[in-house]
């Protein structure tokens, strides 16, 4: 692509965003998307805005030189002060596969704060992971559990940095407990709830996910399975939560399971619900482009009734205007569930 073709691009992204932007501003928010290749013509492309950083990325082909120029170039213009950091992640796995000089790399694998609705959150452009430590698109997904925490308890799963837990903790949830299989992940949302002035105290507990929900829907994790010692894991007592926030990896293997968001959710979903308490909110999410809505609510719904509950009511919760998509179904699909 030729590069003023591309700053083209650039500049339709940033004009569009400008009404959003000015809001997310306005409510204590500078972490965001400046454009998203795969709805606006360039896929394969991210640009996000997280603080002072500038994070570009691309995931089909890496940017030429004068590619990463241009885009830095109209950045400096538009948004100037931002420390540009690139990422080429078009290898297998999304691995980063750019070496940086030695000034950027350590601007890269430094610890920033960043803003999202007053909430306090950490992010690295690169660290031993994969993402910079939040996810930009699950905004809207934040949003909304800020909206219902207040006085509920929260039962946070596959809770990566654990920023659904710091906003329902930060909106006045009575109790929330993050769930990760990835001792890293919760050394972050550690420190994210250690930046926050929270009226209560978060719990983290390192397991995996199948192990803990069994465990407190009070079907029971043994300890031998098959003839074959699971790997240890912390014991639990049964509880249910009037709020479960459920966001699964598309797929990951353990010896206590299998997620699979694609070919069995409701392998996830069962166990999920046995967490919730009768009348309370089962936050699902799914971020496979390959299913669509109408099709994994028919899955949610199936699932539902065959353990005898009833799901009385749905809402889609759709990422904010800096995820635009083509046919009103953007990648990721959150549904609230009043179960």
């Amino acid at each position: 692509m030729q590069d003023h073709a591309l700053t083209d691009l650039l500049q339709t992204a940033f004009a569009a965003r400008q009404p959003l932007i000015a809001r997310l501003h306005g409510e204590d928010t500078n972490a965001y998307r400046l454009f998203n290749g795969s709805s606006e013509k360039r896929p394969g492309l991210t640009v996000d805005r997280y603080g002072d950083l500038l994070l570009i990325q691309t995931f089909h082909d890496a940017l030429d030189n004068a590619e990463r120029v241009a885009i830095e170039d109209f950045y400096a213009a538009t948004l100037p002060g931002l420390t540009a950091i690139y990422n080429d992640r078009s290898r297998p796995n999304s691995r980063v596969a750019n070496p940086l000089p030695a000034e950027l790399l350590r601007a890269a694998q430094r610890p920033r704060e960043i803003h999202e609705m007053g909430v306090r959150y950490l992010v690295q452009a690169r660290h031993g992971g994969q993402d910079p430590w939040l996810f930009l698109d699950m905004r809207a997904g934040r949003r909304r559990i800020m909206q219902e925490a207040s006085g509920k308890s929260l039962l946070n799963l596959f809770a990566y940095t654990c920023g659904i837990g710091v906003a329902a903790a930060r909106a006045g949830a009575a109790h929330v407990v993050n769930i990760d299989f990835a001792e890293s992940n919760l050394k972050v949302g550690k420190e994210n709830a250690r930046l926050n002035d929270l009226p209560i105290r978060l719990r983290f507990i390192h397991s995996d996910a199948f192990a803990a929900m069994r465990q407190l829907a009070g079907v029971g994790q043994p300890a031998v399975v098959r003839g074959k010692r699971m790997p240890a894991f912390p014991r639990l007592d049964q509880r249910s939560f009037d709020l479960v926030f459920v966001d699964p990896p598309r797929y990951a293997k353990s010896p206590f399971g299998v997620v699979d968001i694609v070919n069995d959710y409701a392998a996830l979903m069962k166990l999920a619900l046995q967490c919730t308490t009768e009348g309370g909110t089962l936050i699902c999410c799914n971020n496979a482009a390959e299913i669509s809505r109408e099709v994994w609510a028919d899955q949610l719904e199936r699932c539902a009734a065959k353990i005898g509950r009833k799901i009385r009511e749905v809402e889609w919760i759709m990422p904010e205007d800096d995820f635009p998509s083509h046919d009103g179904q953007p990648p990721l699909k959150i549904a609230l569930l009043r179960v």
